[in-house]
Formats: C-alpha cells, sequence, structure tokens
C-alpha cells in the first residue's frame, strides 16, 4: 500500500509538515467518528492563539502518544518504563524546527533541562506532529521560573464519587475564594475533575503555593465533608481529593485547551461559574465540539487582569490546625513531614516523633 503523503497545516504564517496524516489518533465512539493525526494538527492550529494565553512562555512538558492512543494503552510512569505507550517529553527532542523554543527549567533532584517553551501557535501544532496530544505547563513563566504566578486547584474524584461531586466542590470553592477576596477560573479536566486556577503574583515559591492551596483545602474540609487533603488513598474514603502537591516544582496539570488520552478525545475545557453548573456530562466538550463552543468567546479571556497576593490562604495554613502534609516520594524528606509509609502499615515504635525512622 503506498504511503500517504505528509501533509501541511497553516498556522500563524507557517507551514507545519504533518506526516502519516491519516493515522488514526482516537477511534470512533458512539459520540464522535474516528480522528487523524491531521484532524488533531488542525484542532490545535484553530484554538492556537487561545490556548496560547495558557501555555504561552511556559516550560510545557508534552505527554505524547507516537501510534495514537487505544483503550487499554498505559502511560509511562517514569524514564525507566520502557514498555509503555505513552510518555511525558520534558527534554526537547533533536531535530525540533527553529522556530521551536525552550527554556531552561530545575528539577528537584537539582538537574536541569531544556524545555518546550510555546511563544507561537505553530509549536503547538509541532508537538501534535510528534504525537503530543496533551501539554503540561509549569504555574510559570520566562524569565523567572522559580516564582509561579498561577495557584492550582485540582479536585480529584475519588472511587465512589462523580463529576457532579465535582461541581458542587468546585461552587464551594468558588464561594471561598471570593470571600478572601480571590477570583478563581474553573475548566473541566477532560475527565471526571475540575482544576480552578488562581492567577497570583509571582512573589512566592512553589513551597508557599503548596501551603496555601493545604491551607485553602483544610478550609474546604469544614465546610464540605465530600473533600479530603489526606495523601494516602486508604484515608480518602469516597471524597474529592484536593492533590496540594500539584503546585510543587515539576508537577504540571494538563492545559486548558488540551486533548486528553481518554475515549472520545475530550478537550480540558474553562468555563464561567454558570456554565460549568450546567455541565451533565464533560465528555460533551470534545475535539468534534469545542470550536463551536469556543466560536461564543474564551471564558478565561480576562485571566491576566488581575493578580492577587497569596497572603490570605498562607494565612489559612498558618491558622488551621494540621501541620505539614506529605510530600512526593521523589522529594527529600521534609522538616515536619509526616512518615511517608501508609498508616495501615505503620509500626509506631519505628517512628520517632519528627516522622523519622528509627534504625534497629
Amino acid at each position: 500500500m503506498a504511503k500517504t503523503p505528509a501533509a501541511q497545516v497553516a498556522v500563524g504564517g507557517r507551514d507545519v509538515r504533518v506526516t502519516s496524516p491519516d493515522r488514526v489518533v482516537y477511534e470512533p465512539t458512539e459520540r464522535t467518528p474516528a480522528i487523524t493525526k491531521l484532524q488533531v494538527c488542525e484542532y490545535f492550529a484553530a484554538v492556537g492563539d487561545t490556548i496560547m494565553h495558557s501555555v504561552g512562555d511556559r516550560p510545557t512538558a508534552m505527554e505524547r502518544w507516537p501510534d495514537g492512543w487505544r483503550e487499554g494503552m498505559r502511560l509511562a510512569t517514569g524514564p525507566q518504563d520502557r514498555g509503555a505507550d505513552g510518555f511525558y517529553q520534558k527534554r526537547l527532542p533533536k531535530g525540533a524546527p527553529d522556530f521551536v523554543e525552550t527554556t531552561q527549567i530545575t528539577f528537584p533532584s537539582g538537574r536541569t533541562a531544556d524545555e518546550l517553551c510555546p511563544t507561537e501557535p505553530a509549536s503547538l501544532v509541532w508537538a501534535a506532529q510528534m504525537g503530543a496530544l496533551t501539554f503540561h505547563p509549569w504555574p510559570v513563566r520566562r524569565p523567572d521560573v522559580d516564582h509561579p504566578d498561577e495557584l492550582r486547584i485540582d479536585l480529584d474524584p475519588q472511587e465512589g464519587t462523580s463529576f457532579a461531586d465535582a461541581q458542587r466542590v468546585a461552587e464551594v470553592t468558588r464561594e471561598l475564594l471570593e470571600e478572601l477576596g480571590l477570583r478563581g477560573y474553573a475548566k473541566t479536566s477532560g475527565n471526571r475533575g475540575i482544576h480552578i486556577y488562581v492567577r497570583i503574583q509571582p512573589r512566592w515559591t512553589f513551597d508557599d503555593v503548596r501551603h496555601a492551596a493545604i491551607g485553602l483545602g483544610r478550609e474546604l474540609e469544614q465546610r464540605d465533608d465530600g473533600v479530603t487533603t489526606a495523601w494516602w488513598k486508604e484515608e480518602r474514603g469516597t471524597r474529592l481529593f484536593l492533590d496540594y502537591n500539584q503546585n510543587l516544582r515539576d508537577r504540571t496539570i494538563a492545559s486548558a485547551w488540551s486533548l486528553r488520552a481518554r475515549p472520545g478525545a475530550p478537550v480540558s475545557t474553562p468555563m464561567s461559574w454558570a456554565r460549568l453548573a450546567e455541565v451533565t456530562d464533560p465528555r460533551d466538550f470534545n475535539l468534534t465540539t469545542v470550536l463551536d463552543y469556543l466560536s461564543d468567546g474564551d471564558p478565561w479571556a480576562d485571566m491576566d487582569a488581575e493578580a492577587y497576593p497569596l497572603d490570605p490562604l498562607l494565612e489559612l495554613w498558618e491558622s488551621l490546625p494540621g501541620g505539614e502534609l506529605n510530600w512526593p516520594p521523589d522529594y527529600p524528606k521534609q522538616p515536619g513531614e509526616p512518615p511517608r509509609v501508609q498508616p495501615s502499615k505503620k509500626v509506631a515504635e519505628n517512628w520517632d516523633e519528627a516522622g523519622n525512622r528509627v534504625e534497629t
């Protein structure tokens, strides 16, 4: 069979070459037809100017699925996981066009990398040509990549909870933020969750922003018993987990307008609070429908109009009881951090009061 010739996608005054344009990236579902690589690239060209509001000038990891996505495929959990179908690309691959720019970021380990830093929509179309479906931007912009300008609130439904639960908690979150003089911007995650962003002044460290998220989460726990900040899954129950650690260095969330590796090519879709309350199924917002939805305007268009201080949330962190919470396992043990062991497996005499293992 003859190989399909490469196609060209026009975006921002450039023509981006797309190889294997008829490769099926998403198989058909009850909601959507089969979606090809060319259609994915054309989608990112069409939303290019809008998605740049979310990823522009930000170090951005690419979630790549070079052979397309199928039910049952697996995303790599780390660089040593070589049998997975998809993976995160944190270093720009060799051979990228000159218009694809990078910025240097530092990982928690101290190592550095030159990561994609989109400065024009063509760079996103190029990434889609390379199999990227989801963009994971850092909450910082160059040239200051050490001080976040976004607080990201990740409402993650656990087993036994639903998107409707996320909607309820999101509304409680909106009310709390407004009481504190802050404005939140919501989007669907592309699955069952909801993400809420607050534009903040870039004056605080990643650790500060994480503590602000913990403070907010603890106040939400008091207002809605369907919320938890418990790090260990066995302690979460049927509640929404507010993943405070998503605000740490090298922790990212799927960008607004990104596709997700799920059936039907769902899109992580920004919404007004009124529109979010009306959603019955977030899968309705996918590659085949979002352009029509966006024709009414970008609900996040004014996000950069005001950057807020983090002080009200840091005051919650300081005033509410609970102390430090667990960090991810790839971070060094932190002062005051609880033991890094599942509570059900903890043997009290093996740990001191500071949460350090006692050598026996």
